[in-house]
């Protein structure tokens, strides 16, 4: 692995990815690991590096539309978004055409293109006559990669070891990853919320539990920030079923905890404990506490019996199911702890979810 700094040799970026190499760089999000998306080999050796599951795809950055139009079918939808915040951070989801490496694509043959907002993305691109993969280049479920240490501080030396070049651009802004809209549909999606809304509320659509456990894992990086800081409450609203055990699910692995996630629905309360190697911020042995209050005969009195205020105190991480039913004593904590509101619904299909969310 070798670490280069500006001024960049973009020659020796376009050896690296024409060679099957795997390549970390900058932009205007957070920083990528990119692979010629048309080379199989380098797909595979990206594959290992992100400990991928089979079926999850990987979406391209091109140079321009027109490079896009090669690789899928814009329609009109997708043609005005590209008008209008390409470049940009946003991931367009359009039909793809097949002609890309095993695996990029999903299986259901969408694809997610962007045109990122970063002239040296763009250079390289142009440079290597290809599209390559726009993921970020952090492991999966682990800290966003601002800088570089963020990466290198969280993956294993077999990882490591699969990473050609680094392009190290410093630490970059804060910015939220790109907002994802499939334009497959009659009415335009959101897969995931960035910094651009296309619509007035905080909404994504869930396909399957690996997916809502990814968007929890998105709202856990969103404010990580605050662990050890400040307690931070998940209110978690909705209908039997609907998944908001599956989002606590993707809260414990975002924090580093391995053991089984199981509703407290008998117990009410039950305690995880964060282990070795957590994320910043979260010291040995900081809690994500999961309370459930659907058995709770007096919700209110019962809650508090629960020394959720000694939880908050000691700046744990809460999720607490049928949160409606103790809206006021949670809405209590909001000098304390930041408190995300999050509805969970029905979607058409029988495996979609419409997520909502606001922070109080």
């Amino acid at each position: 692995m070798k670490i280069i700094k500006d001024p960049f040799d973009i020659n020796e970026i376009i050896n690296v990815l024409k060679a099957d190499g795997l390549v970390i760089f900058p932009t205007e999000t957070v920083y990528g690991i990119g692979a010629d998306a048309t080379n199989s080999k380098a797909i595979k050796k990206l594959n290992r590096y992100k400990q991928r599951p089979p079926g999850k795809p990987y979406s391209i950055a091109v140079s321009s539309q027109k490079m896009a139009e090669k690789f899928a079918e814009i329609n009109s939808t997708a043609k005005n978004i590209y008008k209008e915040f390409l470049p940009g951070p946003v991931t367009v989801v359009s039909k793809g055409k097949g002609k890309l490496a095993p695996g990029v694509e999903s299986e259901t043959g969408t694809l997610g293109i962007r045109i990122p907002d970063h002239p040296l993305v763009i250079k390289i691109i142009e440079k290597l006559g290809a599209p390559i993969t726009a993921t970020s280049a952090n492991a999966s479920y682990k800290k966003r990669p601002y800088k570089i240490a963020d990466i290198l501080n969280n993956v294993s030396n077999k990882q490591w070891g699969l990473i050609d070049l680094i392009i190290d651009a410093g630490e970059l802004a804060h910015n939220e990853p790109s907002t994802v809209i499939d334009t497959t549909l009659d009415d335009l999606v959101v897969l995931r919320q960035g910094n651009i809304k296309f619509k007035n509320k905080n909404e994504v659509l869930s396909r399957g539990e690996e997916n809502t456990q990814n968007i929890a894992k998105e709202l856990w990086q969103k404010y990580e920030e605050f662990a050890g800081k400040r307690a931070i409450v998940y209110a978690l609203e909705g209908q039997m079923g609907a998944g908001k055990t599956q989002f606590v699910k993707g809260l414990a692995r975002a924090m580093g905890i391995k053991e089984e996630i199981l509703s407290p629905t008998y117990d009410l309360l039950l305690s995880h404990q964060t282990p070795a190697g957590r994320p910043a911020g979260l010291t040995i042995g900081h809690q994500l506490v999961h309370i459930d209050t659907w058995r709770m005969v007096d919700p209110t009195e019962e809650i508090k019996n629960l020394r959720t205020k000694e939880l908050i105190d000691n700046k744990s991480v809460i999720a607490i199911e049928w949160a409606e039913k103790v809206a006021d004593v949670i809405r209590s904590y909001t000098d304390d702890a930041i408190i995300i509101w999050i509805k969970i619904r029905y979607g058409e299909k029988e495996n979609e979810r419409l997520i909502s969310w606001d922070v109080i």
